[in-house]
């Protein structure tokens, strides 16, 4: 074979395999997207079909620019029960996602509206919560309460975090408590369902807002579908646990799409600003 010819049958084989390397496939059409088509889109197939985003990419597409103050940013979770290589595991997600927990907690303005907002990210042992989650979600709420300011959290978990045991379970509480003293006051809370939202995080603040939207198609229940199917011995319903199915039964007031959620948020805030009212 002609040398030059067989290079360049070698460059385009290299330039077609780097391609699809970067090509994503999506799992409800089958369409082939690369990372810039998706990136300029939100994140979102041509098909409807919404992927996870990290918590600081729903920062910066939520939030006015350069308004995000944090709170608590250093507050990060430990070892209480000394669970078998749980520090190690925390390290690991540490030093994989940037974080130091699995939720982001601050201020921020809205087209121009102040609010407080907490941003789960499901790359962080998938969203689960634990003592220092539960933790940095009270104190936003404390925070919002105290200065009179609305609360929205974007729920991503996998439910309670099993290394801290009874201990991840008493965030439910606390968290649902932080909610109602906020709620007390007249103030406004807007829960963000993204999929996943499941078990404890479900089971406690995400269910509790005075407003409560999801993503299209996101999965949002408390046990999963095969738990359910196995402990009741009958099939569910097509579409069960899907934010369609929990909106037509009155458990989601609003399905938003991700490129709709900051114009519908920021309607919202102004719908229900307190300023200047008695």
């Amino acid at each position: 074979m002609n040398p030059f010819k067989q290079k360049r049958e070698f460059l385009s084989a290299l330039k077609e395999l780097n391609t699809t390397e970067q090509l994503i496939i999506c799992p409800e059409c089958g369409q082939k997207l690369t990372k810039d088509q998706l990136s300029k889109n939100l994140y979102v197939c041509t098909c409807g079909h919404h992927y996870n985003v990290s918590a600081k990419y729903r920062l910066k597409t939520v939030l006015d620019p350069k308004s995000f103050r944090e709170i608590c940013g250093g507050l990060k979770g430990d070892n209480p029960l000394g669970f078998p290589e749980y520090e190690e595991k925390l390290t690991q997600q540490r030093k994989k996602t940037g974080l130091k927990e699995a939720v982001i907690t601050g201020t921020g303005k809205i087209e121009g509206m102040k609010t407080v907002i907490c941003v789960m990210d499901n790359r962080f042992m998938m969203g689960s919560m634990g003592m220092a989650v539960g933790e940095k979600i009270t104190r936003a709420c404390e925070y919002a309460t105290k200065n009179k300011l609305p609360l929205i959290i974007f729920c991503a978990s996998g439910g309670a975090r099993m290394q801290e045991g009874i201990l991840s379970l008493f965030q439910m509480a606390k968290t649902s408590a932080a909610v109602a003293r906020h709620g007390e006051e007249g103030l406004l809370y807007i829960s963000v369902l993204t999929h996943p939202t499941t078990g404890g995080v479900t089971a406690s603040f995400a269910s509790l807002g005075d407003i409560i939207l999801a993503e299209p198609k996101a999965l949002i229940g408390f046990a999963g579908p095969r738990v359910i199917e196995q402990t009741i011995g009958q099939s569910l319903p097509e579409g069960f646990q899907r934010s369609e199915y929990l909106m037509d039964h009155g458990f989601v007031d609003a399905i938003v799409p991700r490129s709709a959620m900051r114009e519908k948020l920021g309607l919202l805030l102004k719908l229900h600003d307190r300023r200047g009212r008695k």
